[in-house]
């Protein structure tokens, strides 16, 4: 039976972090069929993930956030009845939980579709509709979609990076969260200046303090620069020019420290000590149960905390769950 599922494609829209979270489905797919192709259909922003893993053969680079969405998503579906590598697509699996994406599959001509159970439209079209199970870890959530294919269970981000020899005494700091969540209003990490304390505590316990961040953390670096009082720390920022080259200096902390963002899923996958700063949103769908991923909260009597996505699609204005000391953050490490 393996022999009719060569040709796979999967479908997963979203930032970095989202396309980490789905490398276990696709680790159990090559698992299941070792012989198989798989093309990831996804946002342009987020091609770099093909860089971390072999287990992606080839992307579709679809923009359904840019001004023609509905052209995009044409495109795919001519692409997916195309197929890839001189052959038909066997099997489409996508992760989209709107009403009409059973429509958009089955428009695609594939034989085999899997996606979430989202009405009577999603039972009649799809081959299997998957119940969707929010209340639980992203690469678990991802990973329901093919409990009808395969019993292989990958249960965390796995990527290719060579193992670093640990620079003794480390902490590498990656303040910054997307650019895009800032502009949308989901402000889902402490100020700089709370940053720029924590790394003079941190030096000033002997810490070998490294700083690091992407183009979209200039202003929040920059400010850091500025406010911290002990320069006696490393500055790496522009100095990774690549996602893969983040991880491979994320693979040679001791301990990293970083928001709710994509370098928090890179450290999960590599498995180095990381403490994540969280607020408004639900660390226990973020992170997995592990040993070596802390997260570290407010101590405030917010209500509806978490409340960024469960209850608003922007962050309120008190901000009482991301009030967190630079001393909390130094003793929480500590520990």
């Amino acid at each position: 039976m393996k022999d009719d599922f060569k040709n796979i494609l999967a479908i997963n829209f979203g930032g970095i972090g989202d396309e980490i979270f789905f490398l276990p489905t696709l680790i159990s797919l090559k698992k299941e069929f070792p012989n198989s192709k798989i093309t990831l259909a996804l946002e342009p922003r987020s091609k770099s993930v093909k860089d971390l893993t072999d287990v992606i053969d080839d992307l579709f680079l679809i923009d359904v956030k840019g001004k023609n969405k509905y052209f995009e998503l044409l495109k795919l579906i001519f692409l997916a009845r195309k197929g890839n590598f001189g052959k038909n697509f066997d099997i489409v699996i996508s992760s989209g939980g709107n009403k009409l994406i059973s429509l958009l599959l089955f428009l695609m001509g594939i034989k085999k579709r899997y996606g979430y159970e989202s009405g009577k439209l999603s039972r009649k079209l799809l081959t299997k509709a998957i119940p969707l199970n929010k209340d639980q870890y992203a690469c678990d959530m991802y990973h329901d979609l093919i409990s009808a294919i395969t019993n292989h269970k990958t249960s965390l981000p796995e990527i290719n990076v060579v193992p670093q020899s640990k620079i003794p005494n480390s902490v590498l700091i990656h303040p910054g969260v997307s650019r895009l969540s800032v502009e949308k209003g989901m402000i889902k990490t402490i100020p700089a200046k709370i940053w720029a304390e924590t790394i003079d505590i941190l030096i000033e316990r002997g810490k070998k303090v490294i700083l690091v961040g992407g183009p979209d953390d200039k202003e929040c670096i920059e400010t850091i620069r500025a406010t911290v009082k002990n320069k006696n720390f490393e500055d790496y920022y522009g100095k990774t020019k690549s996602l893969k080259d983040l991880a491979e200096l994320i693979s040679r902390a001791e301990i990293f420290i970083c928001s709710d963002s994509a370098p928090l899923h890179v450290a999960v996958a590599l498995k180095t000590k990381t403490y994540a700063i969280f607020g408004p949103t639900d660390d226990k769908k973020l992170i997995p149960k592990a040993d070596f991923v802390t997260a570290i909260k407010a101590q405030d009597s917010c209500p509806i905390k978490p409340c960024l996505w469960e209850h608003r699609q922007i962050t309120c204005e008190k901000l009482d769950c991301l009030n967190i000391s630079s001393q909390y953050i130094a003793d929480r490490i500590s520990l």
